[in-house]
This record gives structure tokens, sequence and C-alpha cells, in this order.
């Protein structure tokens, strides 16, 4: 009898310190009730152009970047790279990632997980990106990445019970990685600090909005644009897989073509042909 009651008051005991573990705050906060419905493939509103920082302006130097003067000349010469049939500062076309914030442009579709502890940005052309807002500090020991490492926090503006605001900081970054496609540069420190205020539309609620603002060594003061993502039928989104049917080939620092005929093509006029030193009695 005496072992039974000790069984009883051992199990009580362990529903004691079960309990004080999860605090009636820490209830409330992950409470899925609490949180928004911003499911459903979206993409940016504009239907026209391509991968834009500012959905709103031209491309190029339409976006205004606020660079400083040698990232501007160093912005001048991808263009002209460009202009020449080169790629400039835009990397992806070998399948490098974009990196944020270039992907948050929403140009080939995106869509939005949220759970309680961590959201989820799933994109239509890159791995997915993960916000973490269970409360965590920064990482000491967490590798660089194209995407950096995402720290949430949620926000009830209206005071309504409910989240509406989702808030976030992104840090931790490697590169390179530019703006856009037309290559507007990010410094090569890669100390770069994203902020974003993801949030619904109030008069429409189909839209979403992600005012973002980059603070950046090569920007002579933080820019900040509002991105606007809505809803989209499924079909709508292109499943891209970059490496699937990709003609360009970089060798050393020179990108060529490969042609129909499996044979590298120059992409600019009276570009050198790739160093054949390791193939004897080639010319």
């Amino acid at each position: 009898m005496s072992y039974r009651t000790s069984i009883g008051a051992l199990a009580l005991a362990v529903l004691c310190i079960a309990g004080d573990g999860v605090s009636a705050q820490d209830t409330a906060q992950y409470d899925p009730s609490r949180y928004p419905d911003w499911s459903g493939p979206r993409r940016w509103t504009q239907t026209r152009g391509g991968n834009r920082y500012d959905q709103y302006k031209p491309a190029g130097r339409g976006q205004q970047a606020p660079l400083t003067p040698e990232y501007q000349a160093l912005f001048e010469a991808g263009l002209k790279d460009q202009a020449e049939g080169g790629q400039g500062a835009n990397q992806t076309f070998s399948c490098t990632p974009g990196g944020l914030p270039r992907e948050m442009a929403g140009n080939q579709g995106l869509e939005f997980v949220v759970t309680p502890k961590v959201t989820h940005v799933i994109f239509v052309q890159a791995m997915p990106r993960r916000i973490y807002t269970d409360g965590r500090d920064w990482p000491t020991d967490v590798e660089p990445t194209f995407d950096g490492y995402s720290i949430g926090k949620w926000l009830d503006t209206d005071g309504d019970g409910k989240f509406d605001t989702l808030e976030v900081e992104t840090r931790n970054f490697r590169g390179p990685r530019s703006f856009d496609n037309a290559g507007i540069p990010l410094h090569s420190d890669n100390e770069t600090v994203v902020k974003e205020r993801i949030f619904q539309d109030r008069q429409t609620p189909d839209i979403l909005h992600d005012v973002m603002t980059v603070i950046d060594h090569a920007l002579t003061r933080p820019w900040t644009v509002d991105k606007t993502y809505g809803l989209t039928h499924a079909r709508d989104l292109v499943q891209n897989i970059c490496t699937v049917g990709n003609n360009h080939v970089v060798i050393g620092k020179e990108a060529y073509f490969l042609s129909a005929d499996g044979l590298l093509m120059p992409t600019k006029k009276d570009q050198a042909p790739p160093d054949l030193k390791y193939f004897p009695g080639r010319k």
C-alpha cells in the first residue's frame, strides 16, 4: 500500500514539475488561434518587369539606389558589362542563390506558412526561408548563408488579442549578393541587416505588405521599400529549378554560353576563349 502511495506521490510531483515548465504566458503565446492565416500562393502585385528591389520603380538606374560613390561605380560597370552581353554583378545566372533581399521580390511566387514558433517562406525558385519566432537569441556558431538568419516577433497592433504583424530582423549573410537582376550591389563585407514588417492590407486582405529596410555599407542611408504580394492561382506558378536547362557556363571569371550543338559560345564581343593550358596541343 505504501508503495502505491509513493508511486502516486511521485506521479503528482512529475505533473507539477511539467506544469511549472509551461507558463500561462507561453500557452497564450503559442495558441495557434492567435496567428493570422497568410496561406496561399502569392506573387508581387506588379504584372510586368523582372526581379526588382522596389517593384514600383523601373529597373536599373530607375531604382534610384542610394549607393556610395564606390558602389555606384561598381553598379555602373556592371550595367556596362550587361549592355555588352555579360552578366554584370548579377550572379544568379550560374545558379548562385539570390539570398536576401532579392528573394523576397515575389515576382516568381512565394507562400507564407505560419506556425507559432517559426514562419516558413516557400519560394518557387529557391530554398525555403525560416523566420524563428520562439524567442531565441542570435546564434554565435551558425555558418553565414545567402538568406542570413532571421529572428521574428509577432505584434498585436490593434489590441484585439490576435497577432497581425510579423517584425523580422535578418543578419549573418554570405555573398556575393545583389538587390535585383540589374546587379545593384551589396557590400562585400556581408554585414547587411534586413528589417521587415509583414502585415495584411486592411482594405484588401488578399494583399500582404513587406515593408523592408536594408542597412548596408554599400548604401549612404537605409533603403526602405514596400513590397506587396497578392494571392494568385497555383497554376500561375511555374516550378523553376535553376540547374535544369541552364546553358550558362562560368570558367574562371568569364561567363560563356553553351550552344545547341554543345559548344561554348562567347557572350560578349571580342571575349577571350578559356585557358587551354591543361589541353596540350589544343589551340
